[in-house]
């Protein structure tokens, strides 16, 4: 029988930031982490204006969470697949694709928006956890292929409730696939706490009972979040099997643009948390060290700012839609049931024209 010991995470959140760890930690990652997280911060609020503005259908921040989404994006190689939820759309950002493909199933107008075999990023998934499962398999196929990829899943507290996180963690556990989940416990599942929905010291205690290692983070700690990401990655590609990792963040902003936090939460309740903003404790360990001076900090968030004016011209524009198009990338050959819609549609279209 195998000794569970090694597999059950630490008591504690691991941490970096504030810590004598962080004294040697690389300078050139803590400056590029921090310009990331200012970046993304400046992207989440440019994204619920949009909304605010009917841009946007829908958009679920993930404001108080971004060292997750940065360092997420920030321990994958160039061959390496990222399986986002919903609301990881900074993580997809980060991981280099562009901002207003992102957007564009939050916007409505196009399929996912995007490429995922160019840009080894998944859609955006809307069911909950679903991609985990489409995680582990590429992961197993490119095991099986003798590939060195890894997949990196992300994964919101309340999709650790449904089927097809256990599923997943299972295959990948049994088929040592090459596999990281990464769940951002926020808090709440839209309007459930956690403790509406697990019993368990932390999520991170559920790797156990499928033979993984669970790792338990400060999801706020950019350093620390990068840093445990990076080793799982590394583990995962040297033939180690999955990890889990539980990042322990918060959600600032509600759920999305339909849900009233109020009704659940108290405004109390978030003070804690903004003062363990991943923002400022990353600053403050720049300042602390003599890494950045307020000059440069001015150009990050003028390079913020200057990404945001992009976004707001771009998402401005009115799209130019083609309703054909929605027959297009469905199947590799259509059905005859495609066929047959796509041409009532021409139809249709034939006959507003003349």
């Amino acid at each position: 029988m195998t000794d569970p010991a090694p597999l059950l995470p630490d008591p504690e959140p691991f941490r970096v930031l504030g810590t004598p760890a962080a004294a040697d930690a690389d300078p050139v990652l803590m400056r590029e982490l921090y310009e990331a997280l200012v970046r993304g911060r400046r992207f989440n609020r440019q994204a619920t204006a949009l909304t605010q503005q009917g841009r946007l259908a829908v958009y679920p921040s993930t404001t108080g969470q971004e060292a997750c989404e940065v360092a997420a994006a920030r321990c994958l190689g160039e061959r390496d697949w990222l399986f986002p939820s919903y609301r990881d759309t900074l993580a997809v950002v980060a991981r280099g694709v562009d901002p207003v493909e992102v957007l564009t199933l939050l916007r409505g107008d196009w399929h996912n928006g995007y490429d995922p075999a160019a840009t080894r990023v998944a859609p955006l998934s809307t069911p909950l956890a679903t991609q985990l499962p489409h995680a582990v398999g590429l992961a197993h196929a490119a095991r099986l292929r003798g590939d060195d990829t890894v997949a990196l899943a992300l994964v919101g507290d309340g999709g650790t409730s449904e089927g097809d996180f256990h599923e997943a963690l299972n295959f990948a556990a049994v088929w040592k696939a090459p596999v990281v989940f990464l769940v951002q416990n926020n808090g709440f599942a839209i309007s459930v706490p956690l403790h509406k929905q697990t019993a368990a010291p932390s999520l991170a205690h559920k790797a156990v009972g499928y033979g993984m290692p669970g790792r338990l983070v400060d999801g706020n700690d950019a350093l620390a979040v990068h840093q445990v990401l990076t080793e799982a990655v590394e583990r995962a590609r040297g033939g180690g099997g999955p990890t889990l990792v539980e990042a322990l963040t918060y959600r600032i902003d509600a759920h999305t643009n339909a849900d009233d936090a109020t009704r659940y939460r108290d405004a109390a309740d978030l003070e804690p948390w903004r003062a363990h903003d991943p923002l400022v404790l990353l600053e403050n360990a720049l300042r602390d060290r003599d890494l950045v001076d307020d000059a440069e900090l001015r150009a990050v968030e003028a390079g913020a700012e200057e990404m945001a004016a992009e976004l707001r011209r771009r998402m401005n524009a009115d799209p130019v839609l083609d309703p054909m198009s929605l027959f297009d990338h469905v199947y590799a050959s259509r059905t005859t049931q495609l066929r047959e819609q796509a041409a009532r549609l021409r139809a249709e279209l034939d006959a507003e024209e003349a």
